[in-house]
């Protein structure tokens, strides 16, 4: 007992609890209201802290996903003459800069670029659903809440608020500027985008706390994987080739942020301190891509292999 409240009896399950009303403890056990969870004397808190800075690398993984998405498919269905793809690629930034924007505010608390949430300890926190308790073995005391507030809700508010502005927005831009592609060309970012929404969204839902612990290692193996992969498409394989084009270099620094966000989410498992000479490291596979380019061209293996015979 503590704070002037007493508890009569312990709570099952690890998210049951009562809810406290004037400094006393009241009601049966059972879940506790949204943005609320049970402290270790089985008792509803609020959440009033402050999220960490993993919470914030995590929020903004997930808020950079269908901007990321966005690009891609802008870039895939524009065409190379299209002049309208930068000007979409600025309008789907705006989009989702908004939608954050507006989902901070309306979070509590409400009207603030600010936050109070509850603290992540254990992945189960993500999947209370799953630990309902059944104390009696045949009725099953009903738990599940946002042990998480609101790391779990506020993406998917987020991703809401960016389908809503995209379709305010985008259709009316395209129809303008998109003139040089077809009737159905023009339009096919958009429906890529109201293909991947669900998608994100289902990801978000089921596996948001998996996202929540592995979120670094994919942001790094991806953005290499992925930098590999244009590198070899644009045959660039030396620094004059790389820094021959503006578009380039943008996708080169763009890959190169990813690499530095991956890390830092890393190292934040750990000791930021001791770990930030490792932001040295960034260029390393680009680097090493381009001193091994000429060593894996398929034209030169095959030329070697023939001569040999």
């Amino acid at each position: 007992m503590s704070s002037g409240v007493v508890v009569s009896s312990t709570c099952p399950g690890l998210y049951c609890g009562r809810i406290v009303v004037n400094e006393s403890v009241k009601g049966e056990c059972g879940v506790c209201p949204r943005g609320e969870r049970v402290d270790i004397q089985k008792v509803c808190r609020p959440c009033t802290e402050t999220p960490e800075l993993y919470d914030w690398l995590y929020l903004g993984f997930m808020a950079m996903l269908p901007l990321v998405l966005h690009w891609f498919f802008i870039e895939w269905y524009s065409g190379k003459k299209s002049s309208s793809a930068l000007l979409q690629h600025v309008t789907a930034m705006l989009e989702c800069s908004v939608s954050a924007v507006v989902t901070l505010l309306l979070t509590e608390p409400v009207g603030k670029l600010s936050i109070r949430s509850c603290r992540v300890k254990m992945l189960s926190d993500w999947y209370t659903m799953l630990y309902n308790p059944s104390p009696d073995y045949v009725n099953t005391l009903h738990c599940t809440q946002e042990a998480v507030y609101p790391l779990y809700t506020i993406v998917l508010i987020y991703y809401a608020f960016c389908l809503v502005m995209m379709m305010l927005l985008r259709p009316l831009l395209v129809k303008k500027i998109a003139c040089g592609l077809g009737k159905t060309d023009r339009f096919r970012s958009i429906y890529a985008a109201l293909y991947f929404f669900p998608i994100v969204t289902v990801l978000q839902a089921v596996g948001g706390g998996l996202l929540y612990y592995a979120f670094p290692y994919i942001i790094l193996v991806l953005s290499l994987v992925t930098l590999a992969v244009y590198m070899s498409a644009s045959e660039i394989q030396s620094l004059q080739s790389l820094i021959a084009k503006k578009k380039r270099l943008v996708v080169l620094f763009s890959h190169w942020l990813l690499h530095g966000y991956g890390i830092i989410s890393i190292c934040l498992l750990d000791k930021l301190e001791l770990s930030l000479p490792l932001l040295a490291l960034v260029p390393g596979p680009t680097l090493f891509y381009i001193a091994t380019a000429k060593f894996t061209e398929p034209s030169r293996i095959l030329s070697e292999g023939g001569s040999r015979h």
